[in-house]
């Protein structure tokens, strides 16, 4: 059980792909979504996704998100 002083879990997903068209989010080939991983707070999903943002700029199409699972799993909480 978490004690009060802990800071509280907000569980962040950080994937990308190639997209299908400049202006969708579809991506070409689900079967090669890069899954960059699950992270504890926003702040360490930010750098995960720049990093991997970063790597990837010369192709257009690649993208990646930032995906609040913390909301999904609990959708009243802020």
């Amino acid at each position: 059980m978490a004690h009060d002083s802990e800071k509280k879990q907000r569980l962040h997903l950080v994937f990308g792909g190639e997209l299908a068209t400049l202006t969708g989010v579809q991506f070409r080939d689900l079967e090669n979504l890069d899954i960059v991983g699950i992270f504890p707070d926003y702040e360490s999903a930010h750098v995960a996704w720049k990093a991997k943002a970063q790597m990837t700029v010369d192709n257009a199409h690649m993208r990646y998100f930032i995906v609040h699972m913390h909301r999904l799993l609990d959708p009243e909480a802020k």
